[in-house]
């Protein structure tokens, strides 16, 4: 499977043949136009889940969604790393989303989850983290939007406002969802071009 496909690659193809993708292939604006003109299907392939770690974390408020969500991972079949809490103990949520921030800038992970009450302070203490990419969802249209348009990297849920039906549906969603449109990504990279000058000079107003 291409994890990019060039519009050389479709007119490597017969008409009215197909090209196989990886699920979150690259997919140029001129591939797209010669796959039309050629009548040539751009097929990507199911979700791959091997190699893809998720780092998991919550605090006490959602340390038993949590516990939820490392159920439906394995039925998924994704790996996790579980960086706590690991009880209903208070622990305080920017300790948790620190870690979990840490393992996916470090590349220990390539997605993280984060729970607490609201899905929301442990998304701004994610944030803090050069290179994360925190977005808090509460339904899978969220999670979709937060993968593709932003290439969201930390997925943050709020236990108040996600019930573990509802949990699934977005973690599913954000874990199979990528970033594959040039327009999206070049937004993106505006983002982190952005973060990296006030790394520079965090002086700069």
């Amino acid at each position: 499977m291409k994890d990019i496909v060039t519009a050389e690659d479709v007119q490597s193809v017969p008409p009215g043949g197909e090209i196989s993708a990886s699920p979150g292939a690259l997919v140029t604006p001129w591939a797209r136009e010669v796959a039309a003109s050629r009548g040539v299907r751009i097929v990507h392939g199911p979700a791959r889940t091997e190699g893809l770690v998720v780092a998991l974390g919550a605090d006490h408020g959602g340390f038993a969604l949590k516990e939820e969500i490392k159920t439906h991972l394995t039925r998924l079949g994704f790996r996790f790393h579980d960086l706590g809490t690991f009880s209903t103990e208070p622990v305080d949520y920017p300790d948790v989303a620190l870690a979990v921030a840490r393992a996916v800038r470090a590349g220990d992970a390539r997605l993280g989850i984060l729970v607490d009450g609201a899905g929301i302070g442990s998304a701004m203490a994610a944030n803090k983290v050069p290179g994360v990419r925190a977005a808090p969802c509460t339904d899978e249209a969220a999670a979709r939007n937060a993968r593709e348009h932003n290439d969201a990297n930390v997925l943050t849920l709020g236990s108040r406002f996600v019930d573990a039906t509802r949990m699934r549906a977005i973690v599913e969603a954000f874990l199979t969802t990528h970033c594959t449109e040039e327009r999206h990504a070049r937004r993106v990279g505006k983002i982190k071009a952005i973060e990296e000058s006030y790394l520079k000079d965090p002086r700069r107003p």
